[in-house]
Formats: structure tokens, sequence, C-alpha cells
């Protein structure tokens, strides 16, 4: 857990940044943007800000009196965690809305539950501390943390609504491998242009797009913060070679693989 983290501790954000664990943000001063896999959100405090593990964050903008606190999640523990909340309805909720309010009059309980959170991570010698800790967050979940999610609970999604959300988790999980539209639309059972038109119709970007949006923002990522040579990347993203990976990465930003990584 980290407190009080303003805008200056976050500078090394100004790049993609692939989370490797599931982690909550606190906002509880100040506004921002950021983009979480692509898609931009508005952030005011009081706001709790969820990111999964492997989504890749950009925050584009933080007012002088940002103020957040952080808690990033184990592996094990937002596994753990999570196959309790697989069968709620907050599990697809909170997939569809990563940035949401906090209401004014839980506040309080939310930075009491933190005190508490802390206080139970000091406690080293209780040789049931993990099992403690997950039960004081499915506790808060339920208890606190669902009212941020209640403007949401009546909310219907449309069979494209559907088709978007699966459309998009099918990309995250096989870009890498997997290019081509149909690909995608066989997965969906939909032909690849009823799969376009309705991608476009429910995001503004077309099915193609959001593919090479996730091709070139994971890039941009390795580039900036791995020490993967550009072949190596290329072979991580799967392209033929390391000269077409260029071409088709120049294509997309301007700036060749080696520009981009010296920018």
């Amino acid at each position: 857990m980290l407190e009080n983290i303003g805008p200056s501790m976050l500078t090394s954000l100004r790049e993609p940044v692939k989370f490797a664990a599931t982690t909550w943000i606190f906002v509880f001063n100040g506004s921002g943007r950021a983009d979480i896999n692509l898609v931009n959100h508005e952030i005011s405090a009081p706001a709790l800000v969820s990111v999964k593990s492997t989504q890749i964050m950009q925050p584009t903008f933080l007012s002088p009196d940002f103020n957040a606190t952080v808690m990033v999640m184990s592996k094990r523990l937002s596994e753990n965690l999570f196959l309790f909340l697989n069968s709620s309805p907050l599990a697809s909720i909170s997939l569809r809305h990563p940035v949401v309010s906090i209401p004014d009059d839980s506040v309080q309980d939310f930075k009491d539950f933190i005190q508490a959170t802390k206080s139970l991570l000091a406690e080293t010698s209780n040789p049931y501390g993990s099992q403690a800790l997950m039960y004081h967050l499915l506790l808060f979940i339920h208890r606190y943390g669902y009212k941020c999610f209640l403007p949401f609970k009546d909310e219907v999604v449309s069979r494209q609504g559907r088709m978007s959300d699966q459309f998009l988790a099918l990309v995250q999980q096989n870009f890498r491998k997997e290019r081509f539209l149909d690909f995608y639309a066989s997965k969906l059972e939909v032909t690849p242009k009823h799969l376009s038109r309705t991608i476009k119709k429910q995001t503004g970007f077309t099915a193609v797009e959001w593919i090479e949006r996730y091709v070139i923002l994971e890039a941009k990522v390795l580039l900036k913060s791995s020490n993967l040579n550009i072949q190596q990347i290329a072979d991580e993203l799967n392209f033929p070679s390391q000269s077409f990976f260029g071409k088709y990465f120049k294509k997309q930003t301007g700036l060749s693989p080696k520009e981009f990584r010296n920018s």
C-alpha cells in the first residue's frame, strides 16, 4: 500500500504501463484523465479506479492537487479474491466501469478500510494473516465498495454491447498472435462484416482498428519498459520479421521502433 500519491510521483507513468497485478487506486483529492486499455476515463475525487492484471494504463492529465492511495495485490491474492466474486454481478460491472465515484457519505468508510488494511498487514505474527486479509477485502466490497456500482445495477447491456465486450476481451487475450478479423468473427459466430459494423457502432472504432491499437500499445510498453531488443519484441508480437514490425509500427505511429524508444 502506498499513501499520499501525488502527480509528481506519477511522472513515470507518462508512457503506457502494463500492470502486473490488480491495483485499486483510491482518489481522495483532485482530478485527472487516464486511458485504461485504450479507453479514456475522467477521474474526479472521490473516486475508485480498478486496474486489473495485464491491463494497460496511461495517465494523460493529473491536477496539481491530485492525491491518492494505491493498493497493489499479489497475483495469488487477487486470483483468490476474484474466485469469490466471479459469480457476483459486481465482477462484470467493475470490468465495464473501472472508474467509479465514491459516494460522499462513504468516503470515511473507505479511509477507515485503508487504515484497517494497514493494521492487518502489520500483524506479521498472525499465521492466518492472508486469510484474514482476503475476508477483510471481501467484507469491504460487499459492505461499502458495492455502493460505488449502485448507479449501474440496472444497466441493460444490449446484444451488441455484449458482443463488443466479448470482442475486446478476445482481442486482449489473442492480439499477439491473431491480427485478422476472421479469427474473432469465427469465435463470436458472426460474419466479419457484421462484427466490424457492430464494433464501430458501439465504440467509434472498427474491429481492425482495435486490434491494431492493442498491438501498437503493447509494442510501446515493450519498447519503453523492457530490455528486449527490437527483434525480440517483433518475435514477442508474432511478426514475421523485424523489418515487417518496423514498417507496421511506423505506419501507425509515424516513428520507427528505435526512434520511439529513444524519444
